[in-house]
Parts: C-alpha cells; structure tokens; sequence
C-alpha cells in the first residue's frame, strides 16, 4: 500500500493511494524469462547416444528406373515397348524383379486424368510401391521451347 499526502490536506499526511504497485510483477516476469531461456536450449537437444562402430557397406548400384508412358490416346508403353493395360502390372513386376526398383510414370499432357490414376492404381494394386510422376518444369519447358 502507497502513501502520499494530497496539496491542500496538511492534516492528513498519509492518506492510502490506490494505484497498483507493478515493480514486484516485472521482477518475477524477468526472473522466469530467463529461467525459461536458460532452460529451452536444454530442451531442445536430445540425449547423448554414443553410436555403434560398423564397416563401411558397399553401396547399392544404382539402378534405371521403369518408365511407364501414357499417350494421349491412353495406350500405356513400359520402356517404349507398347503394353496392354490388362498386362501392364504383370510386366512391370516381371522388370523389377526381386529388386525395389522404382518406376516412373509420365502422361501425355493431352492424356485423359483417367488413364493416369488407372496405371496408377493397378500398379499400386499389384503391390509395386515406389511409383513417381514425372513432370516438367518451367526451366525445361523454356529450354525446349528454344
């Protein structure tokens, strides 16, 4: 609780002012400011794992994709050799073999959206899982323009 004395109340010396002392809050908000900074960076890292020692492995070879073309007439081509759509996931199993050998899929720009999904979604339906589309980019476009 503040004191003052009001001008013009000589008697009354020590009337109680009601304002709100805010110095005490300030403190503690600074207090736990830098609580929380001296505790945020410990937060943040992780636990110290030491790491097992190994032999370097061999790198994989990397291997050619299997490119899947849709024309625009929705004929469906594996490595420019034409496939029917009814044989399309079983010769594309028979290319990949045992291996996880991604496959690139690339529709004509004047494709039916149909045709895409379905290639799409008979090969994903017959378990091959590391399917990509491919498209161009604005640089690409630009350089073959030229």
């Amino acid at each position: 609780m503040a004191f003052s004395s009001k001008p013009g109340h000589e008697d009354d010396i020590y009337t109680p002012l009601a304002e709100m002392n805010v110095t005490p809050f300030i403190d503690v908000m600074l207090v736990l400011l830098v609580i929380f900074m001296v505790t945020a960076p410990m937060l943040a890292t992780g636990m110290n794992v030491e790491l097992p020692q190994t032999r370097m492995a061999q790198p994989l070879e990397p291997q050619e994709p299997i490119v899947v073309s849709i024309g625009s007439d929705g004929k469906a081509f594996v490595n420019a050799e034409e496939v029917a759509r009814t044989e399309l996931p079983a010769r594309v199993k028979q290319l990949t073999g045992d291996t996880t050998r991604a496959v690139h899929i690339k529709g004509d720009r004047a494709a039916a959206y149909a045709d895409v999904v379905g290639v799409l979604d008979d090969l994903a339906t017959a378990g091959i899982t590391r399917l990509s589309i491919i498209t161009r980019t604005k640089e690409t476009r630009a350089r073959t323009a030229e």
